[in-house]
């Protein structure tokens, strides 16, 4: 008597093509907070408050004020104020990016609105209309006035 044939059952996800890995952009806090998405297919309206790091590749139309660093891939838009640990510009932001400790400007990102920083990096081919105020951090402005009287 023969054995009856038993078919194999398909390998999960084996259809699936596998996801392409990208190089998570440098960080300065901890490794351990997570990164939140927008992607570049999504229009959002609201504001973004909390704790942790936010990629921005889609629009984005309201405040952000997150205790993490903010992204800006080139291509996104982000119309609102900015207060972040840290902002990385390489799409375009339309308001002003305040009391964030790092700013960096990359080649294809815009600024139109005022900055202030503590330090600010700016790459060739970035463009900014407004005013930039940068290096002025809490530690130079609580310093005493020195006295010339003797």
């Amino acid at each position: 008597m023969a054995e009856p044939a038993f078919e194999t059952e398909p390998e999960p996800f084996a259809d699936v093509p596998a996801m392409t890995s990208f190089a998570p952009p440098r960080r300065l806090g901890s490794s351990d907070v997570r990164e939140s998405v927008i992607s570049s297919d999504i229009t959002i309206e609201g504001k973004i408050e909390g704790t942790g790091h936010v990629r921005l590749a889609g629009r984005f139309k309201g405040d952000v004020h997150i205790q993490g660093d903010l992204t800006i891939d080139a291509g996104a838009k982000l119309t609102g104020g900015v207060r972040a640990n840290s902002v990385v510009v390489g799409g375009e932001v339309e308001g002003n990016i305040e009391s964030a400790s790092r700013v960096e400007l990359l080649s294809t990102g815009i600024l139109n609105g005022d900055l202030k920083a503590g330090t600010l990096t700016v790459a060739a081919g970035s463009r900014m209309r407004g005013r930039a105020e940068f290096g002025w951090g809490e530690e130079l402005q609580l310093k005493p006035a020195r006295s010339n009287v003797s």
